[in-house]
């Protein structure tokens, strides 16, 4: 059947296989090596907190069954097992807490991914590695990563498949390829194995811990593909955009496939990332950021505020636009009036806000109670590019009206967060688990890591077990 029709795109998984089997840290912009330091920092800290979560924590359970050769870390948590299942703790980890990075075209957090892929097979490579191997691994990770994202566009999120679990497993797939040295042909393979066993359904949003898992189980799908790819293991050459029962066709109503290689090795997806200041969905943000800056422009607290109008795009809306249940911690972080409560409440929504204990609180359900949301045609007519827009309009109990249009969210590419404030973050999601000169070291090292000889001598940093938030 697939033979009767022309492919998508012809010879796309080949041309990103030899793309990133011919990538090396020499060829990648200054620019682009601080961007994945920086997403390499953030993603350590979703992971080190991801450790004390009990969903991470039931996951290195199971790991721990398995009784693996140990050779791999499971960050945080002080002990290792096989790079693929320490891939998928780490992977669920690093997803754990809606902390971890986002491209917003490919709707992918590539960091929770391509990190522990590219440590975990480090150690298992024996040997020295060094840190411009890893750095130059995942790049190739985001890069091939973000555009299979980018391709299947947002038809494959309203189809009901969450990103991080389906094109995030191309982020692993290619991240465990080139750090395993694959050639191009088994590279090629490797993201053949990749669609096969990509997964995961949004539906998982609203309380489900397998939301997290999803993170975990691409990264490990993404170990397997490559260790088998290097064993001669065949996937399917033209995964991406075969006709029939390839990944664009099959996952995407509506898909892009010149994004799969649009500017390849010219324009680098790896700059398009940002960064979460808040601990929830990031289709949120936007309109957690206008409500808290109108709250401080007008000296408002959440006493003063009778009603929250707030104007989103279809994708917001429909993503996270629903009636709040107090039915877990992942259904918080995913829903709109919950977020914007707790901003209105506490002038925050990072760790603490998001404590089991706070999800039913009566205060947060009163406010809740005064915010609607619709869809806003202005936003709608704006397109893909501003589907993180936000309108917030408050009006006081003393009738006064404030309103607020926010296009781009505070940590996007668009209004980025600068160097000093993501490490400022790091600080903050490590703080309740470990000890301030741990964590310095590990900024430090980060900060050199273009020039570590071999990372090995990194690794106990992270893995020394972290304590559960007090």
């Amino acid at each position: 059947m697939s033979s009767t029709k022309a492919p998508l795109l012809p010879d796309a998984t080949r041309d990103l296989a030899r793309f990133g089997a011919a990538l090396r840290f020499e060829d990648i912009p200054g620019e682009a090596v601080a961007k994945i330091k920086l997403s390499l920092l953030d993603s350590l800290g979703c992971c080190l907190y991801g450790a004390t979560l009990p969903w991470t924590r039931k996951v290195a359970e199971l790991a721990d069954a398995e009784q693996a050769r140990p050779v791999a870390t499971l960050i945080g948590l002080g002990r290792k097992t096989s790079p693929a299942l320490a891939a998928l703790v780490n992977g669920t980890s690093g997803h754990a807490f809606e902390l971890d990075d986002i491209h917003k075209e490919s709707i992918v957090h590539a960091g929770s991914i391509a990190t522990p892929v590219a440590l975990n097979l480090a150690e298992a490579k024996g040997g020295k590695v060094s840190g411009k191997e890893l750095l130059t691994a995942m790049v190739a990770g985001y890069e091939i990563g973000h555009r299979v994202g980018n391709a299947a566009t947002m038809s494959l999120f309203f189809r009901g498949f969450h990103p991080q679990g389906t094109s995030g497993a191309f982020v692993a797939a290619a991240t465990a390829a080139r750090m395993l040295d694959l050639d191009a042909t088994q590279f090629q393979h490797a993201l053949g194995m990749a669609g096969s066993q990509a997964g995961g359904l949004m539906a998982a949003q609203e309380g489900a811990m397998v939301k997290r898992f999803h993170s975990g189980r691409a990264a490990q799908s993404g170990v397997y593909a490559a260790q088998l790819a290097s064993r001669g293991f065949t996937g399917i050459l033209d995964a991406l955009e075969a006709p029939y029962g390839g990944y664009l066709s099959t996952y995407s109503d509506k898909p892009n496939p010149p994004r799969l290689t649009d500017g390849l090795g010219k324009i680098w997806e790896t700059l398009n990332v940002g960064y979460k200041p808040h601990a929830s969905v990031t289709s949120i943000h936007s309109a957690l950021d206008a409500l808290s800056e109108l709250m401080q422009e007008h000296k408002l607290k959440a006493g003063d505020i009778a009603k929250v109008e707030t104007g989103l795009s279809p994708m917001t809306h429909v993503h996270c636009a629903w009636e709040y249940k107090a039915q877990g911690v992942t259904a918080a972080q995913m829903n709109l009036y919950y977020g914007m409560a707790v901003i209105a409440l506490d002038g925050a929504a990072f760790t603490e806000q998001f404590r089991e204990a706070r999800l039913a609180d009566p205060q947060i359900l009163d406010f809740i109670s005064r915010i609607t949301a619709h869809v806003d045609p202005e936003i709608e007519k704006m397109g893909a590019p501003f589907r993180h827009a936000s309108r917030v309009k408050i009006t006081t109990r003393d009738g006064r009206i404030h309103e607020k249009l926010a296009l781009h969210r505070r940590g996007s590419p668009e209004n980025p967060l600068a160097p000093e404030e993501v490490i400022h973050k790091f600080r903050n999601v490590v703080a309740p688990c470990m000890d301030k000169p741990a964590a310095e070291k590990i900024i430090a090292a980060v900060d050199r890591f273009e020039t570590l000889a071999d990372i090995g001598e990194f690794m106990p940093q992270l893995g020394a077990a972290v304590h559960a938030p007090k």
